[in-house]
């Protein structure tokens, strides 16, 4: 048997590709929309991809079901309960899917969604289970939240209970040394307790996961639907893009350089302007109204939260990342890309040309040492933009609280009689949601350098 995991961190998504090493036959499961890894590792094996299979309608990236069919003419499977403008072979709980010897068993595995199921494994049809692909039903650490983007009617309480029953009844039944390969890890919003595991076993998951404890299905219901992070704006866009048809990710044709020219028209025209580099750097000289979401953080998850999928956008990176920065946004639909412009150099005296100096600005990020007077004094607003359950954690006294994913939605509730200092954890979303609310015209903004994190630092240093 040939199972492999295809794990890309900045999404915390978990793909899969399934083969039968004497039949050639293979099938790929939860794939992302740029499809060259399967291909590839199919024609290095020699494999013939004659399916794909998307354990439900995935709404934090575009699943690449469609890439794959028009690469290889392969059969789309879905459960039951979906519904797609695209054929889809449905899959029904107890059926097999023989690869050669290989063989996946369907599990209807509801609560995160209708349509949801996961994949049971075996060398052969009459084996042991080796492994269950279980989409976001079970993670490791937690189980799939049941309020992202219901297409199926029903409630999310209707939902939760449905997921009850797939953990208790279906999943937990199987043997403990069946392998529990997910479609995401920590970092997801797709739940709220995820490990950085990534890989697990059903009885390790018996005895650790907390999601999946003998408590009655009232108790699992208030657990499954209370404290889950803010849905970023994109889901149900990319869960509804997914069962769609839409146009084909197509990786030679994914930006261009703009002129200086152009990027002063584009600006004027209104394209959201995402700056990706570092938080120091971009502090330190930006465009005017620029976004900054720096590549080495959640750059995709976090874009589809301060723009819409039908925005222009415009990126500004160092040379060499604007194919990875636009391949990351394709990766969530945005395919809206106008084109990028590259700074100069780390060194150079400014990353932007001196007939540019009337678009650029300096901002000012703020170190705990200076803040704590502001604090003192009370001549600060701070604004807490992390997830409830970080705040929960421990917070500054005073601060107000609105989750990142809600600023865009919520930033014209903010006082405007003080400066605003925003925080996160260490100062990555910071500058995220500093630069936002610059771009909606609020004024006298900044952001605490090192987050929450520095703050505890200082406060108990010596």
């Amino acid at each position: 048997m040939i199972l492999e995991q295809y794990y890309l961190e900045c999404l915390s998504h978990a793909s899969y590709l399934i083969g039968d090493e004497q039949s050639k036959r293979a099938i790929v499961v939860d794939p992302r929309r740029d499809v060259a890894d399967y291909l590839e590792e199919a024609a290095r094996r020699d494999l013939r991809i004659e399916g794909v299979i998307n354990t439900h309608f995935h709404a934090d990236f575009v699943s690449g079901h469609l890439e794959i069919v028009d690469a290889t003419g392969a059969w789309v499977g879905f459960g039951e309960a979906a519904q797609t403008d695209y054929p889809i072979r449905k899959l029904r709980h107890g059926e097999h899917i023989t690869l050669g010897e290989v063989d996946i068993e369907i599990l209807s595995t509801p609560g995160h969604t209708w349509e949801s199921i996961s994949l049971l494994v075996r060398d052969h049809r009459d084996a042991e289970p080796m492994a269950v692909l279980t989409g976001d039903s079970l993670f490791i650490g937690d189980v799939g939240r049941p309020d992202l983007a219901n297409l199926g009617g029903g409630t999310n309480t209707e939902l939760a209970r449905a997921m009850y029953k797939t953990i208790h009844q279906t999943l937990l039944k199987l043997p403990d040394a069946v392998k529990v390969l997910p479609a995401h890890g920590a970092g997801s919003s797709c739940g709220k307790n995820m490990s950085t595991d990534l890989v697990s076993t059903i009885g390790q998951q018996r005895l650790t996961n907390p999601s999946v404890q003998p408590i009655t299905e009232d108790e699992f219901v208030d657990l499954v639907t209370s404290g889950q992070p803010p849905v970023p704006g994109y889901f149900a866009t990319d869960a509804d893009l997914n069962r769609r048809n839409r146009a084909v990710f197509a990786a030679g044709n994914l930006t261009h350089a703009l002129s200086e020219e152009e990027l002063r028209a584009q600006r004027a025209a209104g394209a959201t302007i995402i700056d990706t580099r570092d938080p120091e750097e971009f502090a330190d000289s930006h465009l005017k109204g620029a976004i900054n979401v720096g590549l080495a953080g959640r750059f995709a998850e976090t874009c589809g939260m301060i723009a819409h999928v039908d925005d222009p956008i415009v990126l500004v990176t160092a040379k060499g990342n604007e194919s990875e920065a636009a391949l990351r946004l394709a990766r969530i639909g945005y395919d809206n890309v106008q084109g990028y412009f590259n700074t100069s150099a780390i060194g150079n005296e400014t990353p932007f040309p001196s007939s540019m100096d009337d678009l650029i600005e300096r901002t000012h990020r703020v170190g705990p040492a200076e803040l704590v007077t502001e604090v003192t004094e009370g001549r600060v607003t701070l604004l807490d933009v992390r997830n409830k359950a970080e705040r929960d954690d421990g917070h500054i006294v005073g601060s107000l609280h609105i989750p990142l994913p809600q600023l865009s939605d919520l930033h014209s509730t903010l006082p405007q009689h003080k400066p605003i200092v925003v925080h996160c954890r260490s100062g990555w979303r910071s500058s995220v949601a500093a630069s936002l609310l610059r771009s909606k015209g609020h004024d006298a903004i900044t952001d605490l350098v090192g987050g929450y994190v520095a703050w505890v630092d200082f406060a108990v240093s010596p």
